[in-house]
């Protein structure tokens, strides 16, 4: 090397923006690695939950009260969301495709459809 480079004392960052780091210039040994999940074992244990209501919804409990949020309305056919209905068969349709594919089934299928999400009801 040139000798006026290796004297001239020119000091680079150790990190440049525009290189990929390295997880083990990232972490080095025996430092974390970012966000530590619990698992289900390790919650129960660390939370107290025999001092916990029995009536009241923890890890633990299957049961809890029904949401209070409204629930999505999905299209009967497609399974996106629903921002439509048909008046007359009272199926939920995501767009102008399905809408005609709705208008065009035939009234026993409609019911079909009607019962697989307990909404069935005799149409005229």
């Amino acid at each position: 090397m040139e000798p006026e480079v290796v004297e001239a004392e020119i000091v680079l960052p150790t990190y440049l923006s525009f290189k990929r780091v390295q997880t083990y210039e990232k972490y080095p040994k025996g430092q974390s690695r970012g966000r530590h999940w619990k698992h289900l074992k390790q919650i129960i244990q660390s939370e107290n939950y025999s001092n916990y209501p029995p009536d009241e919804p923890t890890y633990v409990s299957i049961e809890s009260p029904p949401s209070m949020h409204p629930c999505k309305r999905i299209c009967d056919i497609t399974g996106f969301e629903a921002p439509y209905y048909d008046p007359r068969t009272k199926l939920r349709y995501a767009n102008a495709e399905v809408f005609r594919t709705v208008r065009s089934l035939p009234n026993e299928y409609v019911q079909k459809y009607l019962a697989m999400r307990n909404a069935a009801v005799v149409l005229k």
